[in-house]
């Protein structure tokens, strides 16, 4: 999968968008040779296991100017770097307990000059802000992801979808979602039904926000 593949998903990017999509590969190809952000084998499948597995979540949800998204274990800058360059109206803060993550997601944020991106080397539990929606691919169980996510959703909304987490997760996940049920509402979509191919068949997306 290319970059013009990706487009054929999102028909409505300006060429400006495009191009900071095509610019996406080069920058982490140039990137990994340093500081090793994304496994050799998935740099061959770059746009379609990281671009559009990150996209997906736009997929979902059109994101209203103004909104504030926080990515939490962002490693290289999935999913807040696509994301921030499909909506460029919302700011997106992505976080990493790993310093040369971070270093690259700047560097990249700079290079494309996306200016709704802020970055910085910091664990969850440290952070003391709200957003409308946390975001992020997998980084542990989501038991635990839901604890580090204790009062970083606010409840002032102004997006079609409730403020919460929206987390990318593939394979079966019964169990860990049987206790989240008693505190959150809890819908799961397949991406599948976004995206073709055998990567997709197994990965969903969780939106969970708090019964109330």
């Amino acid at each position: 999968m290319n970059a013009e593949q990706i487009f054929e998903f999102f028909p409505k990017l300006s060429v400006q968008q495009q191009e900071k999509f095509a610019a996406l590969r080069p920058l982490y190809e140039a990137w990994n040779a340093q500081i090793n952000v994304i496994s050799r084998k998935d740099m061959d499948h770059f746009y379609e296991k990281h671009v559009l597995h990150s996209l997906a979540i736009a997929s979902y949800i059109q994101f209203k100017p103004g909104t504030h998204v926080l990515d939490i274990g962002t490693g290289g800058g999935f999913p807040g770097i696509p994301l921030a360059i499909r909506f460029p109206q919302v700011h997106f803060m992505l976080i990493d307990g790993t310093g040369k993550k971070i270093k690259v997601v700047k560097a990249v944020a700079e290079s494309l000059n996306l200016t709704n991106v802020e970055a910085q080397h910091i664990r969850a539990e440290q952070l003391n802000q709200s957003f409308d929606f946390v975001v992020s691919r997998a980084v542990t169980g989501l038991e635990s992801f839901m604890q580090w996510t204790h009062n970083k959703v606010h409840r002032k909304e102004i997006n079609s979808k409730k403020n919460g987490v929206l987390y990318l997760k593939g394979g079966e996940m019964d169990e860990e979602l049987l206790a989240l049920k008693k505190q959150y509402h809890v819908k799961i979509t397949d991406l599948s039904a976004y995206f073709p191919g055998e990567f997709f068949e197994t990965k969903k997306l969780v939106h969970l926000y708090p019964l109330r």
